[in-house]
Parts: C-alpha cells; sequence; structure tokens
C-alpha cells in the first residue's frame, strides 16, 4: 500500500508523518491488492469565528478501479487522524460486502432458472 501524504497550513514533521504511516498503514490489512493507493491531506483551517485550531483530514483511497473518500473535522489533529482512519475502515467494508452481495445475486438469478438440488446450492453458496 502506498501512502501519499499532503499538507496545508502544518508543518510536515517526521513525527507526524512516522504517526500518519503507522494509523493509516493499518488499513493494508483490509486490502487484498498491494498497489492501492491512499492519498491524506492533513491541513489546518483558518476558521475565524471558532476559538482554537480547526485541522481536517480527507483520505482518498483507490481499490479496484474505485475511490472511496472520507473527511473528518475537528480540534485535535491527532483524533482526527483516527477518526478519518476509523471512518475509511467502515467504508472498506461496505465496499467489500456490497461486491459480495452482488455477486451472490448474480449467482441465485441464474441458479433460480435452473433445476438443481439443496445441496448444490448450499455448496455454491459457501463458496463463494
Amino acid at each position: 500500500m502506498n501512502i501519499i501524504i499532503k499538507t496545508k497550513n502544518i508543518r510536515l514533521t517526521e513525527s507526524l508523518e512516522k504517526y500518519i504511516n503507522d494509523k493509516i498503514g493499518k488499513l493494508a490489512r483490509f486490502m487484498h491488492s498491494e498497489n492501492t493507493e491512499v492519498f491524506v491531506e492533513v491541513k489546518k483551517e483558518t476558521i475565524h469565528h471558532k476559538k482554537g485550531d480547526m485541522f481536517s483530514a480527507q483520505l482518498v483511497l483507490s481499490m479496484d478501479g474505485k475511490k472511496l473518500v472520507v473527511k473528518a473535522h475537528g480540534e485535535d489533529l491527532l483524533k482526527v487522524i483516527i477518526k478519518s482512519k476509523d471512518e475509511m475502515e467502515i467504508e472498506i467494508k461496505k465496499h467489500k460486502t456490497r461486491n459480495i452481495e452482488e455477486s451472490r445475486r448474480k449467482i441465485r438469478k441464474s441458479l433460480d432458472r435452473k433445476t438443481i438440488t439443496f445441496f448444490e446450492y448450499l455448496y455454491i453458496y459457501l463458496c463463494i
């Protein structure tokens, strides 16, 4: 998995880069291919009507020809990175279950047209 980090209004220190690579690198366990890319954009927003600093993180994951995008906002930079990672995990799981269910639906449609036994159907269903 290739992680590309971009910052805006923040200096990218070694510790921040290591933290982002550690946290976002954990998404690799949900991927089945090595050639996925994650674009991480971390920025400090300038909102004049609020006190304190506001941070934003955006993750763009290119996987299977699809792009999954997640955004998170907050006052603590490290918590924003964790929040965006957690939301990306949810999006990846949704994407995977959607693909699995779609393939199962296609097989069910083709099997409904044929006459097969219950055990053949069960075997095909469990193999997917």
